[in-house]
């Protein structure tokens, strides 16, 4: 997959092409020696997770102004198209991250479900985009394009400011994969910083090349970081209330797996909310360092919606129609 994509990341970006590599066992490492010699190249003791891996690697590239964190499978097909990013970020100081307009490597005038442009969340924690809508893709009509205050953009391909990134601390490593990046990104929106997606770059994003939609073990990793998050990042006025329709939500669809036949998933939400409250105490510090760290509440891009019932009981497939 790097054989294939990385190519065309070194042929069309302004910025330094730098690979980290995970503790790899497919042969990886001996390839980019082999095949791309002048590309710098991390190599991590183990397996750190996507969260981890990241704050391992980062650590090790102090010099820079910008991170650009990106995904293996991510295809680059415009010439520059790190320049509009950093521009931005350049032009507009109080930024701390920003995505380019994630499409679809299959169908390319579809925007592509792991980021969109652009996400939010509604009231009880589940993650929504300009452009993807639980499993409703649109196709790109520059809908999108107007430049807005996200509440998250995607870790497929996300620039941080390297000084907003080493104050927040980076990714939550405890999170291994699925969820960092929108709780990074909520705790960059809390401590004052914007978030946004800048739709004059694109990238192309194959997904699913970590864990598949429906694998067990990222249903467990969505549901458990969903779960830190909203603990970590909640105010205090909307915290116990949340949790508790979050309870029952989660039951309900660990029942509905279980209705389908599918044991394992229905097993792995149960698996979930037992290890978020077996584990919740050890993030409780973060908690009350991220609650003092500015305004928890007054975060607009936690839209006042529940999704579910928007998307399932009225038929609004789209961010438009949804937040209209």
């Amino acid at each position: 997959m790097m054989l294939k994509y990385l190519p065309t990341v070194i042929a069309n970006s302004v910025g330094d092409v730098i690979v980290a590599d995970n503790a790899s066992t497919d042969g990886s490492v001996e390839m980019l020696k082999e095949q791309f010699p002048d590309v710098r190249t991390i190599v991590l003791d183990q397996n750190y997770g996507f969260a981890g891996g990241y704050n391992k690697s980062l650590s090790q590239l102090p010099e820079y102004e910008y991170y650009l964190l990106l995904n293996s499978d991510v295809e680059i097909s415009q010439n520059e198209w790190d320049g509009p990013l950093t521009y931005y970020m350049d032009s507009h100081p109080d930024c701390a991250a920003c995505q380019p307009k994630l499409m679809s490597l299959k169908q390319k005038e579809l925007f592509e479900y792991a980021g969109a442009a652009g996400g939010f969340l509604d009231k009880y924690g589940y993650p929504f985009c300009r452009g993807r809508v639980m499993n409703n893709v649109e196709k790109d009509e520059g809908q999108y394009d107007e430049i807005v205050p996200l509440l998250w953009a995607t870790g497929a391909a996300l620039m941080v400011r390297a000084t907003d990134w080493r104050a927040s601390g980076g990714l939550d490593s405890r999170f291994f994969a699925h969820m960092e990046e929108i709780d990074l990104c909520w705790r960059l929106r809390i401590a004052g910083k914007s978030i946004v997606c800048v739709s004059s770059s694109t990238a192309y994003h194959l997904g699913g090349a970590t864990l598949n939609q429906g694998n067990p073990h990222k249903t467990f990793l969505n549901f458990r970081n969903n779960l830190l998050m909203l603990y970590k990042n909640l105010p205090d006025s909307e915290l116990s209330n949340v949790m508790n329709v979050r309870r029952f939500l989660d039951y309900l669809a660990s029942l509905q797996f279980l209705l389908k036949g599918d044991t394992a998933n229905f097993k792995a939400v149960l698996n979930a909310r037992k290890e978020f409250k077996a584990i919740r105490k050890d993030f409780e510090a973060d908690r009350i360092r991220i609650q003092k760290s500015g305004s928890p509440s007054e975060i607009p891009e936690r839209m006042p919606v529940f999704l579910l019932w928007q998307y399932y009981v009225k038929g609004r497939r789209t961010f438009s129609a949804i937040c209209s």
